[in-house]
């Protein structure tokens, strides 16, 4: 039996959404051992001038605790 743990991240790219959510996986990686999925909980994006030069993205990433 395992027992997990979900954690809350939001990460950002002015690339586009898969970019910011690969960056938070990969920031999360660094942190979290044992990471078994994630979830995309919410989007949204900063605008200037008429045009978005950010996305966000907030993560509910899950990984397994240790024993």
């Amino acid at each position: 039996m395992a027992v997990a743990r979900v954690t809350q991240i939001v990460s950002s790219s002015p690339k586009g959404l898969e970019e910011a959510i690969q960056e938070g996986l990969r920031r999360a990686n660094k942190t979290l051992r044992g990471i078994t999925g994630l979830e995309v909980t919410k989007v949204n994006a900063k605008v200037q001038n008429g045009k978005i030069v950010e996305y966000r993205v907030h993560l509910s990433v899950t990984f397994v605790l240790e024993d």
